[in-house]
Order: structure tokens, then sequence, then C-alpha cells
């Protein structure tokens, strides 16, 4: 029905452009002066209030006389979209597009004096806007594009108040000749003069209490019933991911032993593969089906098929290993290394598709203590910072659920700096490369080269949406600085910013955190677990940052706190951004344990990771 109206729609609205917005002939605002007694409910609880700020209450009615018929093909309307931007962008675009912010103030009903923006006004409306905010995100094109775009509707649409009985649906459209994006309203049954045009904010949630949590923007909650405690999930948590990946798990087979002698060969994807693997022990082929290595860049599926037929071609992935790879489902196996509970070494995180209500009351029950509520979401599988948002507003942490999935973690407030001689104490990160030779029985490598990460600019608990004080990935970032410091430079310097904390301690610390992570992940069978395949080798790139333990600043002392961890299909090698040293130590340690580290000098850890794949029983590196 809503596709043939709108097909006649197009028709009626001059051929070939969608430029005609005549809701106005149909609806109209009503402002609503509330009497006292209704004033003053709302100075106890402006949340009541849907037009929050404004000391009007509005609405949408149908104007004309003879109302508005659902079957008249002409019966869906465009509407404006006022302001269309992303997260990042938000701030400049208030700051210098000419009139964007009087004309947001006066929407949400915040108060503007002057002419010029005011740091505080901008402030008011980039808090205020999650209640007036939609969106939507492009399915094609790079992962920047893929980001979510959110839009304010017009202060026509923007007036559309919220039923659980709406009268009217309305959704965003985008206009492919036109490169612009729209949102339509249809009714959704007939209306009278008079009428009330509503929608519902929430349409499709079934879920009586996500459903409540969905709507506190806007309308308040009793929540008390809810446990903020979260748990691992149950085993039907893993067994759907494991149907929506459509994973063939393999048979079981006994492990094989790669002759000393034989030449192998190698297929890969990969052009930092195919560019730099040169040693005499591999040789590469474009045909897969001869190939004893696939060193692939996309997921295998049907590992079934390859341990029945090809039971001794090595792979660069394990089966359900996106239970470690994807953030929800890491955070969730990470509960497991400590019964069910957060690891210290992973910050509190609630998945927002199955776990808001929780996390609601996580936050609420925090800044009743007084705690720090700034919170960081996190897409469940994108990198380099993408699509992440700082904030201790729930209305914004909420309103995320609406774009791509994602968990929500406890942002670190008092994370461990680095002093930078020409900027000052900054935020850092760090990348270790973790290599799996098997799970049953488990055995995990480290490759003692890190990677470091700076943010550019001193770090404060302010101005979240500034990326080069609160981020620290800014190789992908056109026009920024990227501050490169080598590990064995960093290490020296670390240790003389913090005497009381060498390094090598803290270090280990890291390690075993890694070793309880994949020991967790490796306890169970799949789907629940990575499954063990003997022809499997895995890359994995753990990203962590460091954090000053509670307690009192006198024993104060570094701990793991947050980290995320990728599949790494490619290595660092010499076309890394990274610098590298001819005398890189390729040290590998076997349990993450140092005592057992052997170690080979080696121009590149690419040469290291393909060896990996050939020791059966001990670890191999050449000098090359």
């Amino acid at each position: 029905m809503f596709c043939v109206h709108f097909l006649l729609l197009m028709a009626k609205k001059t051929p070939g452009c969608m430029n005609i917005y005549d809701a106005g002939e149909v609806f109209g605002i009503m402002q609503l002066q509330l009497d006292k007694e209704e004033e003053e409910e709302n100075e106890e609880n402006e949340k009541k209030r849907v037009n929050p700020g404004a000391g009007m209450s509005c609405k949408v009615v149908v104007t004309r006389d003879s109302g508005l018929q659902v079957s008249e093909p002409t019966s869906v309307f465009l509407v404006d979209h006022a302001w269309t931007y992303r997260v990042e962008q938000c701030r400049q675009q208030l700051e210098q597009i000419p009139g964007l912010l009087p004309r947001m103030a006066a929407l949400m009903g915040v108060d503007f004096h002057g002419e010029a923006p005011d740091p505080d006004t901008v402030e008011l409306v980039m808090e205020n806007m999650w209640k007036y905010n939609q969106t939507y995100n492009l399915s094609e094109g790079s992962p920047e594009d893929k980001v979510p775009v959110w839009y304010i509707m017009d202060e026509f649409g923007s007036r559309v108040q919220h039923s659980d009985q709406p009268s009217c649906r309305m959704a965003p459209f985008f206009y492919m000749q036109g490169g612009l994006a729209y949102t339509l309203l249809w009714p959704l049954h007939d209306l009278q003069e008079g009428d009330e045009v509503t929608r519902d904010y929430t349409y499709g949630e079934t879920d009586p209490l996500v459903r409540r949590c969905r709507l506190l923007p806007w309308v308040t909650a009793d929540l008390e019933g809810v446990i903020s405690v979260t748990s691992e999930p149950p085993d039907s948590y893993y067994e759907n991911i494991a149907l929506e990946n459509k994973e063939q798990l393999p048979v079981e087979i006994q492990p094989y032993t790669v002759p000393e002698d034989k030449t192998l060969k190698v297929y890969s994807d990969l052009s930092q593969v195919t560019n730099n693997l040169t040693h005499q022990r591999f040789q590469l082929t474009e045909d897969k089906e001869e190939a004893d290595i696939i060193w692939g860049y996309t997921h295998i599926k049907d590992y079934r098929k390859l341990s029945e037929e090809r039971p001794h071609v090595m792979l660069n992935q394990f089966p359900c290993e996106s239970i470690i790879t994807v953030k929800d489902c890491m955070a969730a196996v990470a509960r497991r290394a400590k019964c069910g509970q957060q690891p210290d070494w992973l910050p509190e995180t609630f998945n927002l598709h199955s776990e808001l209500p929780q996390f609601i009351k996580h936050y609420k029950q925090r800044q009743q203590r007084g705690n720090d509520n700034h919170w960081i979401c996190k897409p469940w599988n994108l990198a380099r910072g993408l699509d992440m948002h700082i904030t201790n507003n729930l209305d914004y942490i909420i309103r995320q659920r609406e774009s791509t999935p994602k968990v929500v973690c406890k942002y670190i407030e008092d994370p461990v700096l680095f002093n930078r001689e020409e900027v000052g104490m900054v935020k850092f990160d760090i990348r270790y490369m973790l290599m799996l030779h098997s799970v049953q029985p488990l055995r995990l490598y480290a490759y003692n080269v890190f990677w470091l990460r700076f943010a550019n600019r001193p770090f404060s608990l302010d101005t979240f949406d500034d990326y080069q004080k609160h981020f620290t990935v800014m190789n992908y970032a056109e026009g920024v600085q990227l501050k490169q410091v080598h590990y064995d430079e960093f290490i020296p310097m670390f240790d003389n910013q913090y005497p009381l904390y060498p390094w090598k301690e803290v270090e280990a610390e890291v390690f075993k955190a890694f070793r309880e992570f994949f020991e967790a992940a490796s306890s169970r069978p799949p789907p629940y677990g990575i499954c063990s395949y003997p022809p499997s080798r895995a890359i994995y790139a753990v990203d962590l940052m460091l954090k000053w333990s509670t307690g009192k600043k006198a024993s104060v002392s570094c701990s793991l706190r947050s980290w995320s961890l990728t599949s790494a299909p490619t290595v660092p090698g010499p076309a890394s951004t990274t610098p590298t040293s001819t005398t890189t130590c390729s040290r590998l340690c076997s349990w993450i344990s140092p005592s057992n580290a052997r170690s080979h000098k080696s121009h590149d850890l690419l040469y290291a990771v393909f060896f990996f794949y050939t020791a059966s029983h001990s670890l191999c590196f050449v000098s090359v």
C-alpha cells in the first residue's frame, strides 16, 4: 500500500523532482499554553515535557476541513530536514554555519541571545539535540561513508509528538536522483480536522521494558525492578550468532606435521603478503586449490568441506573466532574469566542491544553515588575510532541504539598519560600482535615489538568531540600529526616518567590479561568458544590502554583497563607506517612468559608468522 501511494505521489509532485512541501495545506502546529498546575508539574519533572525547555507545548494537528484519508494516494507528505550532520562535525557546524545555531536553539527551546554563537548555547544545543535527532546510514561505500548520519527534521516534523497508538508513520527516504534525504509522513487511519498527528518514537520495539527504556529521553519510567548486574549471556546467544554467521564447523581431524624440506605453496589475496613473502621455503600461487597455506582476507565459512577434502591445508583463521573479534561477543566471553562477572582488565561493558535496561540502571546508580559517568559507545564491528561516542549524556547513549549495533564501555577517566614534550600529558594506547597456534592445547604467543599511538592534545575530561584529545588513531585522518615512537625508545621513556612502575612489571600484567582471556575463550566448545582445528593459525591485534588503579594515590599502580581485539589477516611489514628496525627482535613468548622466549633477528614479522605456521613443536626463525 505504501509503495503504491509513494509512486502516485511522485507522479503528482513534478516529474523527476521531489521539491513540493505541501504539508502546510493539511496540517498546522498548535501551541498549548500550560496552566499553572501543569507548569509546576513540569518544573518538577522537565523530562515529561516533549518540547524540553520551551515555555509552550506544541503539537501537530490536521487543519484541512476535509481531513485526511488513508486511501487517498496523495496522503504522503515530504518533511524537510533542517540539519543533517555526522557527530564529529556537529560543533564546528553550529559555530560556523550562519543561522544554524539560532534555528536549532529556537527549535529546542534553548535561550539564545545575540548574533554570534557562544560556547554555552552550543553546549546546550548539543545536549538537547538527542531528543530531536533521527538517523540513517548508507549501505554502500567506504567505512567512513557507512558511519551513521544524524538529522533533525524541520520545525513541523520535530513537533510531531509520540504516542503508543500513533495516527501516522514517519520514515527517512533517500532520493537517489537528487542525492537528498527527506522524511515521509503518511496516515495510518483516517483523520478528521483537529485530530492530532502522532508517531511512535520506538516503532517496531515489542519488548515492553526495552520500549520504556528507549522512551526515557522523552518519558520518565520506573526501573525499580531492573538489576544492574550483568553476567555471561545464555548459550542461545552464541547459538544465534553461529546461525547468523553460517559457519560450517569442521569434522575432527588429526594434527599434521609439515615436512621440514617441503616448499609450501601460499595463496593470498593480500598484497602485503604477496609483495613481501620471498623466502625460498614458500612459493606463491594463484590457484587456491593447490595451496598448502591459505592466507585470506575474507572470512572462511565452510570449514567442514575443507576438513573433509583438504585437511592438511593451513589457514589464517579459526572457526568461531568471531566470539573474540566482535566487541559484544568479546565482552561476553571475557566475563567467563571471572565466573560471569567483569574481570579487572575489562571496563564495565554493556551491550546496548541486549543489556540496555541493565546499563540504564547502572548509570543511574553511579549518578546517585556521585561517580564519574562518562561512557564510550563503540560499534560491534568497526575500528579506527569510527562511530565512537564519548559522553555522560544518558539520552545520547540511549539514542545510539537506533544506529549501528554498539556496546557501551566505561570511559577511562584517569588514564596513564604520556608526557609529549611538545604537547604535554596525552593519552596513548598500545597494540600487541598475538599469535594463536592451537586451542587444544592452548598455545598462545605474543610479538614483543608493540606499536604505540598517541593523542595530539593534552588530556582532560571535557570537549569529548575533540578527536585529537580523546582518540589516538591519527594515521587515517587528513591534516593531523601522527606521533610515532618505537617500542625500544618508549620503554626507557616510560620507566623515566613512572619510575615506581617499571614497564617490565606493567607488561607482565598485560600478558596475564591476554592469557586469562584466551583461556576463557577456549574453555568451552564451539559455538560457545573458539573451535579447535589443528590446521588453523591466527594473528590478532590487541589494542589496550592503561588506567591508574583505584585506591589511595600513594599506592597507585598501573592496570589494564580497556582493550579491543581484532583479527589481523595482515601484519606489519616494510610498507607499514610504523617504523621498524633491521635488528627487530622477533621474540614470541610461549604462554606469554618471557622466561620461555626464544629470540631471533628478523627484518620483518612476516617471515616469523609463516614459520609459525610450519613449526609444530618449536618456533623457528631465520635472519633475512
